[in-house]
């Protein structure tokens, strides 16, 4: 017989899991005589105990049987389980799974992790200084932290930090009764929708969008209405008239096209949200990242109607794998998102909680976003300065001076041509990302989301230059 050991954990741990397999895949029969505890110790090199152990196991899972004076022999009810594959051939078992296999791909997932220089634009600034502050925060949360289930809503500590640092860099003034913690910006999106929506009403997105954004709320049922936006952010006078339950904005730095929401268009914005009595979900996912200024105050600031949605998140501030963020929510919602918050995982992790709120009350939050702040205006120069120095024939660059990409458009290019610059730069170790799949219109234009906040300077110039010859080549 033939038993591949894992080498994970004790040798009758994986001889247990490698007869397992072999009788849950069909490969060892219902009723089939398992081999002699001598012999099959024996072929293994392995003591006797250690097949007697894992036969033991298998019989006390009733997957096999000991019968005295005769052997171990594999349960008569174990049928082979069916093909994986066959996985993919049963028909959606819900209205939600059946919209879930329609969504289509990620399009901002990383695909090109092989490549040298990946201009990706989901990934955040990262340095060895703010991983070490972190790993001793955890360390002294770990020590005092509760054990038990933390609160639904989140840990007071954290909301009243959190208040203290929207209140100081965004302009919100909240009260910690009104923060409730969550598993980042996805987790939010899917709880208000939870909250909000039937699959009767009608959500107003960007156009073009947050594509994440869009799949969840399509995932949940609603009606999608897509809104242009243009360099003032979202096209207010286009907004319907016709009944709308929720608005989603990213107003402080529109993805992906990286415009600024303007004042005028923020007011008639929330003049809509209040004459119809719908609610509007403000994702603040980089709008403390600025260059050129202070990080304009939220729309959540501007709001005197307690119609703003307000979620906010440490993915690109401190790093993705924390996956924590918050919602600043309307007064009468409160209630309703923390039963579902309840009902989705029973609240986030209290030590990093812990963490995070000392992270902030100390200090090193602020000292990490200023560092920040102005490592990524560096690399945004030397991305502009390079694209300038050996594309900027090509390229027409839209400096949002905000966030961690700028988008590139390509006037007199093709589809086609796009196609192959995209291969041309993965052949040559550069990761390139289109725009266009975020749009729900492609635009007559194609153009390129250019991130900047992963690679080193030298990289960046690196990358440009290559960037530059592929688009000569083309």
């Amino acid at each position: 017989m033939h038993l591949e050991l894992d080498g994970t954990g004790a040798l009758y741990e994986q001889l247990t899991r490698a007869l397992k397999r072999g009788i849950l895949g069909g490969h060892l029969g219902g009723g089939s005589k398992l081999p002699a505890t001598r012999d099959l110790a024996s072929d293994l090199q392995v003591s006797r105990n250690t097949v007697l152990t894992a036969y033991d196991l298998l019989c006390s899972e009733q997957l096999a049987v000991a019968r005295g004076g005769s052997g171990t022999y594999v349960a008569h009810n174990m049928a082979p389980r069916t093909s994986p594959s066959a996985r993919y051939t049963v028909r959606p078992q819900s209205r939600y799974a059946a919209r879930t296999r329609r969504l289509g791909p990620n399009m901002l997932a990383r695909t090109q992790a092989s490549v040298r220089y990946d201009l990706h634009c989901g990934e955040p600034l990262l340095s060895p200084s703010l991983v070490s502050a972190w790993r001793n925060e955890l360390g002294k949360a770990a020590l005092h932290t509760e054990l038990r289930y933390p609160p639904l809503q989140g840990l007071p500590v954290l909301r009243q930090a959190i208040c203290d640092h929207i209140a100081r860099r965004r302009g919100v003034l909240a009260d910690p009764d009104d923060v409730v913690i969550v598993s980042g910006t996805q987790q939010a999106l899917s709880l208000v929708a939870r909250v909000l929506l039937d699959d009767v009403h009608r959500v107003v997105i960007e156009d073009p969008r947050y594509e994440l954004a869009f799949q969840a709320l399509r995932a949940h049922g609603c009606r999608i209405v897509s809104v242009r936006t243009d360099e003032d952010g979202l096209v207010t006078s286009d907004l319907p008239k016709a009944s709308v339950r929720l608005v989603y904005v990213t107003p402080s730095h529109q993805f992906p096209s990286g415009s600024t929401m303007s004042l005028s268009r923020r007011m008639e914005l929330l003049a809509y949200a209040s004459e119809r009595r719908c609610w509007i979900l403000e994702d603040d996912y980089d709008g403390e990242f600025r260059f050129d200024s202070k990080p304009i105050p939220a729309l959540r600031s501007l709001d005197v109607r307690d119609r703003v949605i307000y979620v906010g998140s440490f993915s690109k501030i401190v790093f993705p794998s924390l996956r924590l963020g918050y919602v600043v929510c309307p007064k009468a919602l409160v209630g309703d998102l923390v039963a579902a918050k309840k009902l989705a995982d029973l609240g986030c992790p209290a030590i990093e909680q812990t963490a995070m709120a000392e992270f902030i009350r100390s200090g090193r939050l602020e000292r990490h976003l200023r560092r920040g702040t102005a490592e990524l205006r560096r690399r945004r120069n030397c991305l502009i300065d390079g694209i300038r120095s050996h594309a900027g024939k090509h390229i027409r660059l839209i400096d949002s001076r905000a966030g961690m990409h700028l988008t590139g458009w390509l006037p007199g290019f093709t589809y086609a041509r796009l196609a192959k610059l995209i291969e041309l730069g993965r052949q040559r170790g550069l990761g390139l990302h289109a725009i266009h799949h975020h749009y729900s219109v492609v635009p007559d234009t194609p153009g390129l989301i250019l991130g900047f906040a992963s690679l080193s300077h030298i990289q960046i110039g690196n990358a440009t230059k290559v960037l530059g010859a592929c688009l000569d080549d083309v």
